[in-house]
């Protein structure tokens, strides 16, 4: 991954000041699964709707609550109720249809600052292929929400260079993943979801108990 354009040592400082930031907590475990849902998406998406169930495999029902964000169009921007089944995951994503648009990440994150100081919010799941908004603003939000210690997991769709670079800053300011995947590919998005999914209800040691190249690629990053 290319060097971030921010010092080491102002993201020591955002670590620094995460060991002392207060994090609220409610009963609930709760993971926000973000996708750009622009008209190129539409295939991902529907992938995504047939493998919404992998989010929920690796939990107890009752331990996970899921939160749809998506944009789409001229500045549509939606989060969902929280989905604590499979589904009720599936009702809603049935219901969307993907626009032309172009992309709103900084939204998913400011978004995602809002939901951290209110609940219980393990992760952020995003999955793109594109990012046409200024780094430096992504990066601000993503050390904001390092502040309460809410890693971000970048899923990019494809291997884009400069979408690597934004995707691999906003996770590696926020103890996160960055992994590339396949276009397509059903098994490697399976793989993913179930990933976050174990991580957003039993951390670090529920990801070590599950196989796969990219689940060990998510742990490197969470590790390192």
């Amino acid at each position: 991954m290319k060097k971030l354009p921010t010092s080491k040592s102002s993201v020591g400082e955002f670590l620094e000041a995460a060991k002392r930031f207060p994090v609220p907590r409610d009963s609930q475990t709760r993971l926000i699964f973000a996708m750009d849902a622009t008209q190129s998406r539409k295939p991902t998406w529907d992938l995504a709707t047939s493998l919404h169930a992998e989010l929920f495999t690796t939990a107890r029902q009752e331990d996970l609550a899921v939160q749809l964000v998506y944009y789409r169009g001229h500045f549509d921007f939606f989060a969902t109720h929280w989905n604590d089944s499979a589904s009720g995951l599936l009702q809603t994503m049935q219901r969307v249809q993907c626009l032309a648009g172009i992309t709103q990440i900084s939204r998913v994150l400011s978004h995602t600052i809002e939901e951290a100081q209110q609940s219980t919010l393990k992760a952020l799941a995003f999955v793109g292929d594109a990012c046409e908004e200024e780094p430096k603003t992504l990066y601000d939000l993503a050390g904001q929400l390092a502040l309460y210690r809410l890693p971000v997991f970048m899923f990019q769709e494809g291997h884009n260079p400069y979408v690597a670079q934004v995707f691999g800053g906003i996770a590696q300011l926020t103890n996160g993943a960055h992994i590339p995947f396949q276009p397509g590919s059903a098994q490697q998005f399976a793989e993913l979801l179930r990933a976050v999914a174990a991580y957003a209800t039993g951390g670090i040691d529920a990801i070590k108990k599950l196989r796969g190249k990219f689940t060990q690629q998510l742990l490197e990053q969470l590790r390192s």
